[in-house]
């Protein structure tokens, strides 16, 4: 029964996928499953592209709104097993990064917006994220995420620096100072001469 229903549950999360992204984090490895899961890798830094989302009342936003914060996005949502795993971390790492001014934007792409989304929250403890919408999956197709969930770490300066595709330990020591450290912006070779 239990492979029936985690048989059922992932071909629901790949078909189901907002945007008609795939989830490949609940794929075995080999099977579009990126390596070293779990990791932050540095791709940047590199400029951010332009997407909108919504706060809990619809109002919508660009990351203008985060200007010089270090933000760690997540794109996640509610059917997919991997993102809702990796919640409560995240919610315990967004109080342990606020006092170095890191926010994480847990851009949530239910298509039922606040309606399935608050109720998660309550229902699993979550505190500390804001709650965040992209229903349309406008952030996650302007990043150019392979699948749920998909992380960016954007600098203080609002470069992309690092990337993690599938779950993640946030709230683990290490994890919390690679953040710290890749949320400070990187000067120009010319100023580190």
């Amino acid at each position: 029964m239990a492979a029936f229903l985690a048989d059922r549950l992932g071909r629901r999360a790949l078909l189901g996928a907002a945007g008609g992204a795939t989830l490949y984090a609940a794929l075995p490895a080999g099977q579009g499953r990126a390596a070293g899961q779990g990791q932050l890798s540095e791709t940047g830094p590199k400029p951010l592209p332009e997407f909108s989302f919504t706060d809990a009342e619809g109002k919508p936003f660009t990351m203008e709104a985060f200007t010089g914060r270090a933000v760690l996005i997540n794109l996640w949502a509610t059917w997919c097993p991997p993102c809702v795993a990796e919640m409560p971390a995240l919610d315990r790492a967004q109080v342990a990064l606020e006092p170095s001014g890191v926010v994480i934007l847990a851009l949530s792409s239910d298509r039922g917006g606040r309606a399935l989304v608050e109720p998660f929250y309550q229902r699993v403890g979550i505190k500390a994220l804001g709650l965040w919408l992209d229903p349309r999956g406008a952030a996650q197709r302007a990043l150019g995420a392979r699948g749920l969930p998909t992380s960016i770490l954007v600098d203080r300066s609002g470069q992309e620096r690092a990337r993690l595709e599938g779950a993640a330990e946030w709230d683990a020591p290490a994890m919390l100072e690679r953040i710290r450290r890749l949320a400070i912006p990187l000067r120009p070779a010319t100023e580190r001469t």
